[in-house]
């Protein structure tokens, strides 16, 4: 089916099931402001996100047939990236860590449908009501994408890969250092 361009679609609270069954979809580039949750994880300097920043995004619905040879199902292939400034684990600084999304999710009746046929499929099954806020299912895909441990592949300053042990002094000879059961044995006498 060819889209309806006098449709207009709410990306906050979406009917799935019309959206795929227009074959539509949805695109846009939208501003770090609208995803507070992504934001708590970036490395930000104090006046806040730059403008530059955007979550770059396009929704596709489409109906298949389905696999039990019932009724089409209804799915949605969500695709987005973006880059994030995390804070790298070697040099404390901020490191710009592209994020990218590529998923498909098929739909069904409601949470109850959707949690009886979890185990039984490889996709990812989310229900049709209540209707789904592309932008809460967007941020929940990107803050999946976050790496555990974000760092540079090779960081902009020299870091030191060392740590001090104050039983050893700088040229790696041991320091004189007292052996507290020594002392308490010396006590003891």
């Amino acid at each position: 089916m060819n889209p309806n361009p006098k449709m207009a679609w709410n990306a906050d609270r979406l009917d799935m099931r019309a959206f795929a069954l227009a074959g539509a979809s949805l695109r846009a580039d939208e501003p770090w402001t609208g995803f507070e949750r992504l934001l708590e994880e970036a490395h930000l300097e104090d006046d806040g996100p730059p403008a530059a920043l955007q979550v770059h995004w396009q929704a596709h619905g489409e109906m298949r047939p389905s696999a039990k040879g019932g009724a089409p199902a209804v799915w949605l292939h969500l695709e987005a990236h973006t880059k994030v400034p995390l804070t790298c684990q070697r040099c404390l600084g901020p490191a710009d860590t592209p994020l990218t999304v590529d998923r498909w999710f098929r739909f069904v009746a409601d949470e109850a449908a959707a949690a009886a046929e979890d185990d039984d499929c490889e996709e990812d099954l989310l229900a049709l009501e209540p209707r789904p806020n592309l932008h809460e299912l967007l941020e929940d895909e990107l803050l999946m994408e976050l790496p555990l441990v974000p760092m540079h592949d090779v960081c902009p300053v020299p870091v030191v890969m060392q740590a001090a042990d104050p039983g050893v002094d700088a040229e790696g000879g041991e320091s004189e250092r007292r052996n507290p059961f020594a002392e308490l044995a010396r006590l003891k006498k």
